[in-house]
């Protein structure tokens, strides 16, 4: 079986591959009555297609979404949202068949899953499936109108000050390799009490989002790995009158519970796995050779992470108020 879907009463569902002839989502469970048009997904698509600037895939897609259900006369029916873009930029031919796996990218362990491999771009583990997620987000947010979500790019190649991202990412692009990044999401407005204390937690749901993203390789909530070397009375978000809070160690969630704080995510994208700078690999007869791969790629494909890393936090936080309002009412 291959999961494809995420959420439990707002569920999303992505298909599609990165060179086939679409992309595309089922988003099932939106409440009706919500108004929504192809201009307000499309906004957040703009944020994040390619072929926008230097530093990041040329690849021209104008990710033009189309809303095939679940909308009548410019409102949610209830039933499931389908939504598509069409793939109109690919080139198969940068990916012939014999191609070496490329160390870091997931065709290796695709190959050995499967036993079958499409060796055109990444397919489904490319971040051309993340515009979906996008689309899908953008739903989201629109059921939880009390909620902002920002995200910003807070560190390329482990270097968090700004000034430097260029020169990093033009040596970086010269040299035929690439850069990691680190993304910061924070969602405001969230009230106390959504999420549930063990098997639901939010913060759980929020980190399996986040992971499920292509390219991720580690999250954070508050404080993270830092929480680790202090003290309990360093890492205690002390509290005052009227329910307000001294520090956010916790980012926002406690128990598995939103505390009415705003929601703090740190995201860790992977440099970008297809380079042309040579990496030793192996090919599919199990030959010592080197992976090269030519094509266009992001140098730093985290920094197009941002709203994807926003339309995942508002797909599981509109998720959780769903839930909490099926068990506690309001």
């Amino acid at each position: 079986m291959s999961v494809n879907s995420f959420g439990h009463l707002l569920r999303l569902t992505t298909w599609g591959e990165s060179h086939g002839p679409a992309i595309g989502c089922v988003l099932d469970g939106c409440p009706p009555g919500i108004d929504l048009d192809e201009a307000r997904v499309q906004r957040y698509l703009d944020l994040r297609r390619p072929g926008t600037s230097k530093n990041v895939s040329p690849r021209q897609e104008p990710d033009q979404v189309r809303i095939l259900s679940g909308v009548y006369e410019g409102r949610t029916t209830g039933t499931p949202i389908g939504m598509m873009i069409e793939n109109v930029d690919q080139r198969s031919k940068d990916y012939p068949k014999d191609a070496a796996y490329r160390p870091g990218h997931a065709d290796y362990a695709y190959d050995r899953k499967y036993g079958l491999r499409d060796p055109r771009g990444g397919g489904r583990s490319s971040a051309r499936e993340t515009a979906m997620r996008v689309a899908g987000g953008a739903v989201a947010r629109l059921v939880i109108p009390e909620v902002t979500i920002e995200a910003r790019v807070v560190e390329v190649g482990g270097e968090a000050d700004a000034a430097r991202w260029e020169a990093m990412l033009d040596a970086a692009r010269t040299e035929g390799d690439s850069l990691g990044a680190m993304i910061e999401c924070t969602a405001t407005g969230v009230p106390a009490g959504w999420g549930a204390p063990i098997y639901a937690k939010l913060d759980a749901d929020l980190a399996a989002a986040c992971m499920g993203i292509n390219a991720v390789k580690g999250v954070e909530i508050g404080d993270g790995f830092d929480a680790a070397r202090l003290k309990g009375s360093e890492n205690a978000d002390a509290m005052r009158s009227g329910g307000t809070f001294e520090a956010n160690h916790a980012g926002g969630i406690a128990g598995g519970i939103s505390t009415g704080q705003p929601i703090v995510v740190r995201v860790a994208f992977k440099p970008t796995s297809s380079i042309r700078k040579p990496v030793a690999s192996i090919n599919a007869a199990g030959e010592e050779v080197d992976a090269v791969t030519h094509g266009r790629h992001d140098p730093c494909v985290g920094l197009r992470g941002a709203p994807v890393v926003e339309a995942m936090m508002a797909l599981v936080l509109a998720d959780h108020k769903l839930l909490h309002r099926g068990q506690c009412g309001g």
